[in-house]
């Protein structure tokens, strides 16, 4: 009996704790680290400021928390499939990626921007996710996860872009805006642009050749079409 009131009592504990986080994605995605107090916090979240306290002991530790969570679940999307052919996981890769971004809008610009700006260790953590998702489709291109200097600058600068092209879209799907494309469209566009990205990779690192497409004919390199839908 007593076993069994711990089990409700820890589920219901984390339950509440994952409220707590999803409060706090939206609240810090909205608004400063500084402008929020722990009143504020405990208000939005209907709760008293002490709960907040018992899970995260301060406030600081409530907003690494959230951007910790938020890293790993991206990471864990972006790198799933790990036993498809190498075009098909990069494509899955990319459609991960954009399926977080497009359900969890806010905990993705937290992760994308930093969230506090300055906070050298908000921005550590920012940085090791971006190595993780370069590293991620390093492997699922040429399965390994370490590449050449060059090559990995050239994938860098294609995350940078894909960065900025989803905060766009998910900023955009957030207002409502009209004419966005949907999740497979924009996938098609970021696999095109990394088929680019590759074969420019190949010409100047011999070692790192671009992975075939699925059928491709020899001498001949289709672009890499869309994980869903048409392009």
């Amino acid at each position: 009996m007593k076993s069994s009131q711990h089990r409700g009592k820890t589920g219901r504990s984390r339950v509440r704790r994952d409220e707590l986080m999803a409060t706090g994605r939206k609240l810090f995605a909205d608004t400063s680290y500084d402008a929020l107090s722990m009143d504020d916090i405990a208000k939005q979240a209907g709760v008293a400021k002490g709960l907040i306290y018992y899970y995260f002991k301060s406030k600081r530790g409530y907003y690494l928390a959230i951007v910790e969570d938020s890293v790993a679940e991206l990471v864990a999307r972006a790198g799933g499939e790990t036993g498809l052919p190498a075009a098909e996981r990069v494509r899955r890769t990319i459609d991960g990626y954009l399926s977080y971004a497009e359900h969890h809008r806010a905990a993705y610009r937290t992760i994308v921007t930093g969230g506090v700006g300055s906070d050298a260790e908000v921005l550590a953590i920012r940085d090791a996710v971006r190595e993780e998702l370069v590293a991620t489709i390093a492997e699922s291109a040429y399965g390994r996860r370490t590449v050449p200097p060059l090559a990995r600058l050239a994938l860098v600068g294609w995350l940078s872009s894909v960065e900025g092209i989803t905060l766009e879209w998910t900023g955009a799907l957030g207002a409502g805006a009209d004419g966005q494309p949907d999740r497979a469209r924009l996938g098609a566009l970021l696999v095109r642009q990394l088929r680019t990205t590759l074969d420019v990779i190949e010409e100047f690192v011999p070692e790192c050749p671009a992975p075939p497409t699925p059928g491709e004919s020899a001498g001949r390199r289709d672009d890499l079409a869309p994980v869903t839908g048409s392009p």
